[in-house]
């Protein structure tokens, strides 16, 4: 399949790996920081091809598994009312809360639907103006402009039974908190190219400066991650910390201006709890005080009162901080697995758990 094939080229493959060989000389751990590439990484075999030099290490980058438990929680909550139409994407609804999942108060009778786009919940919130529509906002800057522009249109058209409930976090706070914990050893990122197709990548510029390490724009097929991974080696071997873009067919410096705006006159910079890691300042998005009437925690404060409680066992926030790999957990594949998740990372489709269990990692 044109423009596609030639990213998973067998030869091309085989060159790049001899030409990271060639080029690497002693031991690094790269993190790659999104979910996606992660599967594409533990799909392809790409980990097991690597010279024995590169350690991957998987990062926060899965909008799924970051949402924290309480907002988790929230969206149960927020769901079991009858008053309520709760709309998600698919992914959500398998997400363990403390109790239960989004999956079983649909089958207890609430009325939650699965939707491909914030414009999906609208349209619903047009036809049901005796319901509140609650559409469950999740995602890191990719998709966000789409909910922003959701809430443009809610107020344009005066659809006042649309809420949203947000966890919308940024990647280079993430990159911050990392680097910012002692004991955390990574050497350099793989960027992720949806990501700064929408916000560019001149954010990354002062990071690399500042925690001195190289930071690299990759895409997600394996000649993708492979030219991502050749350009974070040759910055390390040079003893060189620069920002590079390997996936300049969809990204460059500035980004997307327009998406950026309208990012900007929705949301605002706030704190936001990573589910595994904790808070992390200024790392999320919130609604503007002038779109207040649309924010579902404020049109229900009673859900504020809720307690949460995660699993003893699951090590999921090891795993997102790239401290743990999922098969060092003793849950991995036995009390924990798709079908009876503990964590999200087991549940998303980019969650790291998920790629280990569906491509058979079951050895370290």
């Amino acid at each position: 399949m044109k423009y596609l094939d030639e990213y998973r080229d067998a030869d091309l493959t085989r060159k790049l790996l001899a030409d990271i060989q060639k080029t690497v000389t002693r031991g690094w751990t790269l993190m790659e920081v999104c979910g996606g590439q992660t599967h594409s990484i533990i799909k392809s075999g790409l980990d097991q091809m690597l010279p024995p030099e590169i350690n991957l290490i998987h990062g926060p980058g899965c909008p799924v598994c970051v949402t924290p438990l309480e907002l988790v929680d929230k969206a149960i909550a927020l769901a079991s009312r009858p008053d309520v139409i709760f709309t998600s994407y698919g992914d959500m609804l398998r997400v363990p809360g403390s109790a239960r999942d989004l999956f079983a108060v649909k089958a207890a009778g609430g009325d939650v639907r699965i939707v491909y786009s914030p414009l999906d919940a609208l349209e619903i919130a047009r036809k049901n103006p005796g319901k509140t529509i609650v559409f469950f906002a999740i995602g890191f800057e990719t998709t966000a402009p789409a909910n922003a522009i959701a809430i443009l249109q809610a107020n344009a058209q005066g659809l006042t039974n649309f809420a949203v409930l947000v966890s919308h976090v940024t990647v280079p706070a993430a990159i911050t908190a990392l680097m910012d914990s002692p004991d955390m050893q990574v050497d350099g990122f793989l960027a992720a190219g949806h990501v700064c197709t929408v916000m560019g990548f001149w954010e990354y510029e002062p990071l690399a400066a500042k925690y001195k390490i190289p930071i690299v724009v990759t895409g997600f097929e394996p000649i993708d991650l492979l030219h991502g991974i050749l350009e974070c080696v040759r910055e390390l071997e040079a003893g060189s910390f620069q920002v590079r873009n390997a996936y300049a067919r969809s990204v460059t410096r500035e980004g997307n201006k327009p998406a950026q705006a309208v990012i900007q006159k929705v949301f605002e910079m706030t704190d936001r709890a990573w589910r595994g890691i904790g808070v992390i300042p200024m790392s999320g998005y919130r609604l503007r005080d002038k779109f207040a009437a649309f924010d579902a925690e404020k049109r229900f404060p009673e859900v504020q009162t809720i307690e949460t409680k995660e699993s003893p066992v699951c090590i999921s926030g090891l795993v997102l901080q790239g401290r743990k790999k999922p098969n060092d957990c003793p849950a991995f594949g036995k009390e924990c697995t798709p079908q009876s998740p503990l964590g999200a990372t087991m549940v998303s489709s980019e969650g790291a758990c998920a790629a280990y269990y569906r491509y058979g990692r079951y050895g370290k």
